[in-house]
C-alpha cells in the first residue's frame, strides 16, 4: 500500500508545483489530482483535460511534474453531477468526464474518481432530487424512474467509452446526495452496466449514515478500486438531539451532528488499523488518498498530522504466508 494526496485542496492557495512539493516533502508516495466538474468550483484546477488533450507537449511537461517529485498519479478526479437536470451544467460535467478519461488513457492511469449523478423528479426538473425514503409513494416512483430512465442508460453509455480509453476502473464515490451513496446503491448500478463500475471508498461519508465502513469493505470486495482516507466525528450532544442529516454550513462547527476530521481525530488507530487489514482482505493493496477537509485543523497541520498517522499504519510488504502450516 502506498500513501497518497487529493491534490484538490491544495488549489485555492498553491501553484500545483507547490502543492506536489508539500505532498512530496511529508513522505506521501502518490497524489490524486482533480481535474474538472465541481472541482473546478473550488480554484483552478491542476488538471485542465481539455488543454492537456489539444496540446501533447504541454502533457507531457505536466505529467513529468508529479514524476520528478517521485509521485504516481493514484487517480484523476472529476466529482461532476453528469445527470443534473439543468442540461449546461449535465453537459459540461459529461464532458469534464470524458476529456479527464481521455487524458487518464494517454497517462496510463485506470481510475477515474467521480460521483454518479442524481437527476431531477422528471424531465422538467431544475434541481437534483435526493430520494431517501419509500413514502409517500411518489418517491418511490421518482427513484425507478431516475435510475431506469437516467442513471442506467447513461453509465451504459459511459462505461463502454471508458472500457475503449483503457479506463477500467470507474471509482464511484459513494456519497449522499447522489444516487450511489452506500455499498447496496453502488452494487445495483455496478451490476446493472458492468465490472468497470467500482467505489472510491470514502469512510468518512459512511460513517454519519450509521454504516460500518469495515462491513462495506467485504460486503464491496473486488468492487473497491480507490481509497480516500478521511474522517468524520458525530457530534454526541446534537446528534441524539437532531439525528445525522444537517444542512448547516460546515463552518457551523459546535451546532453541527457531525463534521470531517483529519484521519486519527474521528476513530482511533485501532479502526485505521483494523480498515487497512480488511482493504488487505478483500485485495485491495492500493493508495490511500488522503483527503483534508478537517475545518479545525490548518491545512499544513492537517497534511503533516494525516499523512505521518497513515505511514505508520499502511502494509508496504507483499502479504506473508502463514510459515507454521505445512
Amino acid at each position: 500500500m502506498k500513501v497518497g494526496v487529493f491534490s484538490f485542496v491544495f488549489q485555492a492557495l498553491l501553484s500545483y508545483e507547490k502543492a506536489l512539493d508539500w505532498i512530496a516533502g511529508v513522505g506521501a508516495q502518490a497524489v490524486e489530482v482533480g481535474s474538472g466538474g465541481y472541482v473546478a468550483e473550488l480554484g483552478e484546477s491542476y488538471c485542465k483535460p481539455a488543454e492537456l488533450l489539444a496540446d501533447e507537449k504541454k502533457l507531457t511537461e505536466w505529467t513529468k511534474k508529479a514524476a520528478d517529485r517521485g509521485l504516481e498519479v493514484s487517480a484523476l478526479s472529476c466529482h461532476g453531477n453528469p445527470l443534473h437536470p439543468n442540461p449546461a451544467i449535465a453537459e459540461r460535467h459529461r464532458q469534464d468526464f470524458r476529456d479527464t478519461v481521455q487524458v487518464a488513457e494517454k497517462i496510463g492511469v485506470r481510475r477515474v474518481v467521480t460521483f454518479s449523478g442524481c437527476p431531477g423528479d422528471s424531465d422538467d426538473s431544475k434541481y437534483p432530487n435526493w430520494v431517501t425514503c419509500p413514502w409517500p409513494p411518489d418517491f418511490l416512483r421518482i427513484l425507478e424512474w431516475q435510475w431506469n430512465e437516467k442513471v442506467i442508460p447513461y453509465w451504459q453509455d459511459e462505461v463502454k467509452f471508458c472500457r475503449d480509453h483503457g479506463v477500467d476502473m470507474i471509482s464511484l464515490e459513494m456519497h449522499p446526495g447522489f444516487v450511489v451513496y452506500n455499498p447496496e446503491t453502488l452494487l445495483r448500478l455496478r451490476s446493472a452496466v458492468g465490472p468497470e463500475i467500482g467505489a472510491n471508498f470514502d469512510p468518512s461519508h459512511l460513517f454519519w449514515q450509521n454504516i460500518d465502513p469495515l462491513a462495506a469493505i467485504r460486503a464491496l470486495g473486488p468492487a473497491i478500486f480507490h481509497v480516500h482516507a478521511k474522517d468524520t466525528i458525530i457530534d454526541p450532544f446534537n446528534t441524539p438531539v437532531n439525528g445525522v442529516l444537517d444542512t448547516k454550513p460546515y463552518a457551523n462547527e459546535i451546532n453541527r451532528s457531525w463534521i470531517f476530521r483529519t484521519v486519527g481525530y474521528g476513530h482511533d488507530v485501532k479502526f485505521w488499523k483494523d480498515l487497512v487489514s480488511t482493504l488487505r482482505l478483500v485485495g485491495y493493496d492500493y493508495v490511500l488518498s488522503m483527503e483534508h477537509e478537517d475545518s479545525l485543523m490548518s491545512l499544513r497541520e492537517g497534511l503533516e498530522k494525516g499523512v505521518g498517522f497513515l505511514r505508520e499504519l499502511i502494509l508496504t510488504d507483499e502479504r506473508g504466508k502463514p510459515w507454521f502450516e505445512s
